[in-house]
């Protein structure tokens, strides 16, 4: 029926600007103590901006970890950019929120999961996903020794406490 108010939609707009409001306050204040974030992305989504050896490495899906070393991280409405350290060389990185396909701060055991759509667009959150600290795979962006996992989804259920 036309017309109906699609309540998916609406919690994950909502869902979506907590992740813009987590970031907002990293780019103004930093993370503090043992805060950090975990955020995978679609490497092959439109307006994504990677240097071309992340992009050759990580074809599908990326896991970037913002903690103790990230610059100029700027958050617009549809995107936000930041520079990490990749073989200790900075690089620039835009990532549009609607590539987002998972966030978290394990230091408050708070994650969020988004689908992409057929349409590649973001299609239902799952609010209820949290982490565990000790359970979840390193996957860092200073951590180029590991092979790429491309395709690989990371299920947050999989790291809620026991």
């Amino acid at each position: 029926m036309d017309g109906e108010i699609n309540y998916n939609q609406l919690v994950e707009k909502a869902l979506m600007e907590v992740v813009r409001e987590s970031l907002r306050c990293a780019a103004k204040d930093g993370l503090v103590g043992q805060q950090h974030f975990y955020i995978t992305f679609k490497t092959n989504y439109p307006g994504i901006n990677l240097p071309a050896h992340l992009q050759e490495r990580y074809q599908d899906e990326m896991t970037i970890v913002l903690q103790h070393q990230f610059w100029n991280l700027t958050v617009e409405q549809n995107k936000f950019s930041l520079e990490l350290s990749f073989n200790h060389q900075r690089e620039l990185l835009e990532i549009p929120f609607d590539a987002v396909t998972a966030f978290a701060d394990p230091s408050v055991q708070f994650g969020l999961q988004f689908n992409l759509g057929p349409d590649d667009t973001l299609e239902t959150a799952d609010t209820t996903a949290t982490q565990n600290d000790e359970a979840l795979e390193d996957v860092s962006a200073s951590d180029e020794k590991e092979e790429p996992k491309a395709g690989e989804v990371i299920t947050l259920d999989a790291f809620r406490k026991k």
